[in-house]
């Protein structure tokens, strides 16, 4: 009896907190019709906001994807002094509100910030442009691969690595050999959470952007802009976007990694 109350309560919570909102978005997205669902999403504001996101959101997986594999090597594989402090750093992100972090960027590179001030006089603008976005976009975002390769390279053995070494390997060709196949799972699964991160990235993004329709809007903040001008379909047709960008993307993590799993066991 216990058994099926657990199993109710819990099945029921994650129907109440998941799949009622995703359920609502749909509906709303699709009252007017398929045709109207498309001309929301096919708007010239739309469509920039989606790809704006998308470029965004590679650009951002690329880069914390090469950093952060860095990152995670030297916590793992060095001792130094500052290692503590450091280490605890890379969680920072996470705790820190969305919107603190834009402020202190806008503090930093805005027109009038320290770094930008000076810039701004010279012709160089980075905040209200893609590169203040990416900035953002890699600080709230850089914990995750960092997070998903690093208890990987803490658990691996040590010993191809050195071997490998020995036989005459260059470091690129142990870590292309030895340790990259090691932390591909991890890497992908890294990679992965911070490309959704990024695609869905908002408190950030509003403060360092300036929401500009066809300049610097990304779906988040044309699913935001929509909602308040009293556009609900098309908000709610973004939203349907965004949902089925991440379901492939979660799906497609789950194949994945289950494939190479599968390949490591059948080698």
């Amino acid at each position: 009896m216990a058994r099926y109350a657990l199993m109710t309560s819990g099945i029921g919570f994650l129907i109440l907190l998941i799949a009622l909102p995703l359920t609502a978005i749909f509906t709303q997205a699709y009252q007017g019709g398929l045709a109207a669902f498309w001309e929301a999403v096919s708007s010239p504001e739309a469509v920039f906001s989606l790809r704006y996101t998308l470029t965004l959101a590679t650009a951002t997986t690329a880069i914390n994807g090469v950093m952060g594999t860095l990152v995670a090597y030297v916590l793992a594989r060095y001792e130094f002094r500052a290692k503590s402090f450091i280490d605890s750093l890379v969680d920072l992100p996470i705790a820190i509100p969305a919107s603190v972090t834009g402020f202190t960027l806008l503090l930093l590179y805005g027109p009038v910030g320290t770094i930008g001030g000076p810039l701004s006089d010279a012709g160089i603008r980075i905040m209200f442009s893609f590169p203040g976005i990416l900035v953002a976009h890699l600080f709230m975002t850089f914990p995750y691969v960092v997070r998903a390769v690093g208890p990987v390279l803490q658990d691996s053995e040590r010993g191809e690595e050195e071997a490998a070494q020995t036989l005459g390997a260059s470091g690129f060709g142990v870590f292309r050999y030895v340790t990259f196949p090691a932390i591909q799972s991890a890497l992908i699964v890294g990679s992965i959470f911070t490309f959704a991160r990024s695609l869905g990235e908002f408190g950030a993004t509003i403060m360092v952007s300036g929401n500009l329709a066809l300049r610097t809007q990304t779906a988040p903040l044309f699913i935001f802009s929509e909602f308040n001008a009293g556009n609900i379909e098309a908000a709610s047709a973004m939203s349907v976007v965004l949902v089925l960008i991440s379901f492939v993307l979660f799906f497609g993590l789950k194949f994945a990694t289950g494939k190479l799993t599968l390949g490591r066991a059948l080698q």
